[in-house]
């Protein structure tokens, strides 16, 4: 049996998801348990895949198989595509197996042309219902125009203002149908004048155009970041949903809207949302009118709104979740157009989780599982000052549609932030309303503010989804964007001026407040014990100053997994000795210069250890080139010369012959202790005295250090170096009269060193992955410099993520399981960990829990996403 590419709502159902994507497998369940859905049929995703493989071209085969569906709907419906009396119009929608709201393309009315609307309105001579047509029409021609052409809205947006200038009128809802019928020929002409050809009067050639466009969509700009951000792959494609089109412009009888089963700001149990009368759905996210809050429908349609309600308590039932709503009244009647897994804010996904354990629909592990890691993030990050709040006087008030607090300069276009945010500069983009174009800008963006829209407007989804702070439909704001300033409260606002926003209240005030840390409790507290109870990987953190690992232990850190030594040298009371060191010509001088520099390292260890009371400290010996410690002005190279009694011209001399023309890959880590073993005995004697003295302090605390030597890709390395390092420690353990033990292991993060690992692992206590340089070391490029090629390579789809942020896990994850299957048989006793960034990113940590590994370490406010991550990957385990 051939390969069906198409699907009814009738042969569909919630299981189907990766292949009918989830709005359409969404739609399919609703018909399923009997709600009130126009119906209609899905393009499967492996359509969308196919249409890519036929260089964008769909087949006669699929061809035919959406012509059957066709001819099937028009017998469920009872109405004929392009029939002149009672025509079966469509909507064409996106649904890929992912939620991706406002990323792709939809068009409505299609089926639309000037042989049906005559025959629409002779059968029907209501004036109110011709307005309603042209409406229709006008809307179809502007959207195809769009999405399916690539006409921009903008001109079809400037004749609409031109038309409303001219009548004298403000609002869409005032216009008539002599108006929309005016304007659908500019449109049309508008078209010609952009293309070169007439308007496709043919509805399957409407058709096909726009489920092409739905396809290509898949690919779009904005698409593409979104993915990317989200971790969803190219190769998942999208479907497409055709489905009869119910009419919310029909009359004032009429109306659409977009509801939330639970608020997705707050995790607040109730239905909030927005609905507006006459009105298409693209009006309420869109934000061009400002819509009203849901309970007033009751008032407005209220046989509709009774079913609705009972239709919110069926759907959050069957799917166990905060469900978000699309719906349409068609003359007092209501029809569902989707529902989904509603998008929330980091806040309200806690809130909502826990509800849910409290309400006996979910259990603990499947409330951890539903939770988002990446989204915590928005949680660990600073909130407005309470004292600073009070002091300050908003200037004007938006709705609250994505929590969090943000300070920046004023920008008015998405260029522009993009632009400012890549120079160093913080900014706030404030827009009429925003539009997916809008996203890699609102990305780069500390928040957003817009003049309209709603609480479910593209700035609203879009930025709950990023964790974005974001203050939306500030009606009161003045905007000139032609002349990048508006005004608010008496006041105006150019360019680079700083205003603050807060997103929970929706308040909007002059300059910078004052922010505090996240206090982390409630809720958050509640998943993170349920998260701890279920996962196998250790979390610890990457800090080099107690404040960060004091941060970290709050957030839940079991340890330090890597201490950088070389940011501690960097202080200004040791640079000097250290810059010494380096331009010393003997032995004897670079330890004199080291022992100025021992008794810093030996204190900056014991804070370390007083604020991880008794947990692991993993201290990495010196890594960078030594190039990177030594003066670049003028002022500095004489004091260096100065007190070394050279000449600045030798200090020069030495400076230029430390230069390498590829330093990542010269003379660093373990490589300098080989050169010099003199820096390991004095970091060694630094790392044991520390130990000794807050042993000694806190008899009870188990205080073992662990030292790390960097960048060992030789096993003969790492022997030369233990031998120094066992020398010194014994010496001073034995001179001080205690017991203490302390471990020895090695960062893997050369691939050479992921081949040899059973080599190594006989001389190392410890193996922790320094995936960073790895990842460089495999790909043969510099993180550094490989900003300057990542975007083609996202454009051209040979990269999916970034290799830096997300593990490359069919190339640099084979290094790293290579080095775990070598190293543990050769050392049963050997505990593994990952220190590189990775260690925060979830998708990364689900892999490191399946190769069995002790421990991630990661930054200290990624250390709950990785709690979360270690105890999803845990539970997924258990399936």
């Amino acid at each position: 049996m051939s390969k069906k590419f198409v699907y009814l709502f009738s042969e569909g159902d919630a299981t189907m998801r990766e292949l009918l994507g989830g709005k359409g497998a969404n739609l399919a369940e609703m018909t399923k348990i009997g709600l009130p859905i126009p119906q209609g049929f899905i393009i499967t995703t492996e359509a969308c895949t196919q249409f890519y493989e036929d260089g964008r071209q769909i087949n006669d085969a699929i061809v035919a198989e959406i012509n059957e569906n066709v001819i099937k709907m028009e017998k469920i419906t009872g109405k004929k595509f392009g029939d002149h009396k009672d025509p079966l119009l469509v909507s064409i929608r996106s649904g890929s197996r992912a939620s991706m709201p406002g990323m792709m393309d939809t068009i409505l009315n299609l089926g639309l042309n000037e042989e049906v609307i005559a025959g629409m309105i002779k059968n029907n001579p209501d004036p109110k219902y011709e307005r309603f047509v042209y409406d229709s029409y006008r809307r179809f021609i502007q959207m195809f125009s769009d999405v399916v052409m690539g006409v921009g809205k903008k001109y079809f947006e400037t004749l609409i203002d031109e038309m409303k200038e001219e009548r004298g009128i403000t609002d869409d809802v005032d216009l008539t149908a002599a108006d929309f019928k005016k304007l659908a020929e500019q449109f049309k002409a508008e078209y010609k004048n952009q293309l070169g050809t007439d308007f496709p009067s043919d509805p399957k050639v409407q058709l096909f155009e726009s489920i092409k466009a739905v396809f290509r969509s898949w690919d779009n700009p904005r698409a593409n970041i979104y993915r990317r951000d989200n971790d969803i792959p190219y190769s998942w494609g999208t479907a497409v949903n055709v489905q009869q089109m119910v009419f919310g412009n029909l009359n004032e009888n009429s109306g659409t809207g977009v509801a939330f089963t639970r608020d997705p700001a707050t995790g607040e149990k109730g239905l909030y949302g927005e609905y507006l009368t006459n009105a298409q759905g693209e009006d309420v996210v869109a934000g061009v009118r400002t819509p009203m809050d849901i309970s007033h429908m009751e008032e407005t349609f209220p046989e509709a709104y009774k079913e609705f309600l009972e239709v919110c308590d069926t759907l959050e039932h069957h799917y166990r979740d905060m469900q978000d709503m699309e719906f349409t009244v068609q003359d007092g009647k209501l029809y569902m157009l989707q529902t989904r897994n509603g998008k929330r804010t980091a806040q309200a996904a806690l809130k909502i989780a826990c509800d849910l354990v409290d309400e006996g629909m979910r259990t603990e592990k499947e409330a951890v599982a539903m939770i988002d890691p990446r989204n915590l993030d928005t949680l660990l990050h600073p909130q407005f000052d309470t004292k600073a709040l009070k002091a300050a006087t908003p200037l004007g008030r938006g709705l609250g549609a994505s929590p969090g607090a943000a300070s920046g300069q004023v920008v008015f276009t998405a260029h522009d932030a993009e632009e400012w945010e890549a120079n160093g500069k913080k900014v706030i983009l404030v827009r009429l309303e925003t539009s997916p174009e809008d996203i890699a800008g609102m990305k780069s963006a500390e928040g957003i503010l817009t003049v309209r829209g709603g609480m479910t407007s593209h700035a609203a989804v879009v930025a709950r989804g990023m964790g974005k702070c974001c203050v939306s439909g500030c009606g009161d704001i003045a905007m000139d964007e032609e002349n990048k300033k508006f005004t608010l409260g008496g006041k105006t606002f150019r360019e680079g001026d700083v205003i603050s926003l807060d997103g929970t209240t929706g308040n909007i005030y002059e300059g910078a407040i004052a922010t505090v840390d996240a206090q982390i409790a409630g809720e958050f507290g509640r998943i993170m014990d349920w998260a701890d109870k279920y996962r196998k990987l250790r979390v610890r953190t990457n800090a080099d100053t107690p404040t960060d690992a004091k941060k970290a232990r709050e957030l839940g850190a079991e340890g330090i997994g890597l201490c950088r030594t070389e940011h501690m040298f960097f202080e200004a009371d040791r640079i000097e000795a250290f810059r010494e060191m380096i331009v010393s010509d003997t032995v004897e001088e670079r330890r004199e210069a080291l022992d100025k520099i021992l008794p810093y390292q030996q204190n900056d260890f014991e804070a370390l250890y007083e604020a991880l009371e008794g947990a692991p400290v993993t201290i990495r010996f010196l890594d960078p080139p030594l190039h990177e410690f030594l003066p670049t002005e003028e002022a500095e190279i004489e004091k260096l010369a100065k007190s070394k009694n050279k000449t600045v011209a030798q200090i020069k001399e030495i400076i230029a012959s430390l230069h390498e023309f590829n330093p990542m890959m010269g003379h660093r880590g373990c490589r300098l202790a080989v050169t010099y073993p003199e820096i390991a005995e004095m970091q060694t004697k630094a790392v044991i005295r520390a130990a000794i003295n807050t042993k000694k302090k806190y008899p009870d605390w188990d205080v073992k250090p662990e030292i790390m030597i960097p960048l060992v890709s030789e096993v003969k390395e790492l022997k030369y170096i233990k031998k120094t390092v066992v020398a010194t420690a014994d010496a001073e353990i034995k001179a001080a009269g205690v017991d203490l033990c302390y471990d020895i292991g090695t960062m893997i993060e050369i691939p050479r060193a992921t081949l040899t690992a059973d080599e190594i692992a006989a001389e190392a206590d410890f193996f922790s992955f320094g995936t960073n340089d790895l990842t460089q070391m495999t790909f043969g490029f510099s993180r550094d410099d490989a900003g300057k090629f990542l975007d083609a390579y996202y454009k051209t789809k040979i990269f999916e993520s970034d290799p830096f942020a997300r593990l490359d896990q069919n190339g640099v994850g084979k290094l790293v399981e290579k080095a775990v299957t070598l190293g543990r048989p050769a050392n049963p006793d050997l505990h593994i960990g990952v220190c590189g960034e990775h260690g925060g990113d979830p998708s990364s940590v689900e892999f490191f829990h399946k190769l069995g590994l002790d421990y991630v370490s990661c930054s200290p406010f990624r250390v709950p996403i990785a709690r979360l991550a270690a105890a999803q990957a845990a539970i997924k385990d258990e399936k």
